[in-house]
């Protein structure tokens, strides 16, 4: 894509990110998009861009020649139910890392007791691809488990930053690699009955290498891991974590409704 094409390429993916482009709405028509005087662009370009965002999974065909943003859905909410109440909580134990607390908590018709609740940082994980459905990868042993395996790069995000800034952070820090972009993928909580650690994915595009890892207690073997080994890692126990999992399932699933990752 040229210069003019990326810029009508991005404002159309903010249009998508910012809500303009709701999801499960169609958007505009490829006529009405080529007369968008801030897009500036002819069909033919235009189709590039729109194939591109497709193959990201921010569009899907709809139809025969219309486009819509994914993530509709067709079932709601149940009204009229009933949150639990809390009546309090205390500490037990804190430090940099960790806080357990006990949650004075009453479920909608059930005696009020103690539940443990631990707290964790805000962390986020990134999926780097490039154009060869590769997705960049560490190889490294984790203590708990007692266990060598495939993981993505990410860590805490620090007090008032930005997690995409984390996000790229992260992955220069790990890999050595920089990502060209960064987009988030979802927020969700690993172990939402007990564990409060809210943890952000994002999938990058392209990256160039600016040098060695220097996170070094982090980094690991590093490799540009073929998207096509992903189910039989999975199979056999070698994806380490949660946020690795949601990251690299997200993408296949998108691979397999579009038929193609993003190639750069």
């Amino acid at each position: 894509m040229g210069p003019k094409t990326t810029k009508a390429y991005e404002k159309i993916h903010a249009r998508i990110t910012s809500g303009e482009y709701a999801p499960g709405e169609k958007i505009p028509s490829e006529r009405t998009l080529e007369q968008d005087e801030e897009l500036d662009i002819r069909r033919t370009a235009l189709r590039q861009v729109l194939a591109r965002l497709v193959s990201e999974g921010a569009l899907e065909v709809y139809g025969r020649s219309s486009y819509r943003v994914p993530g509709g859905v067709s079932v709601e909410a149940p009204a009229g139910l009933e949150p639990w109440r809390i009546h309090g909580e205390r500490d037990l134990y804190d430090n940099r890392w960790v806080k357990l607390q006990l949650w004075d908590v009453e479920p909608p018709g059930v005696e009020r007791f103690e539940h443990h609740v631990v707290k964790l940082h805000h962390v986020a994980i990134t999926a780097v691809l490039d154009g060869q459905d590769r997705v960049l990868m560490m190889y490294r042993y984790r203590f708990v488990p007692r266990q060598w395996g495939w993981e993505l790069p990410g860590g805490i995000v620090d007090e008032g930053e930005d997690p995409a800034d984390t996000a790229l952070r992260e992955v220069v820090e790990e890999t050595g690699w920089r990502p060209k972009s960064v987009q988030h993928v979802v927020t969700y909580q690993p172990m939402v009955g007990m564990v409060d650690s809210p943890h952000e994915i994002f999938v990058g595009h392209g990256a160039e290498q600016v040098g060695p890892p220097t996170d070094l207690e982090e980094a690991g073997h590093i490799e540009w891991v073929p998207l096509s080994d992903v189910p039989g890692l999975m199979a056999r126990g070698e994806l380490m974590g949660s946020g690795t999992l949601v990251a690299l399932l997200h993408i296949l699933a998108t691979r397999g409704r579009q038929g193609t990752t993003t190639a750069r």
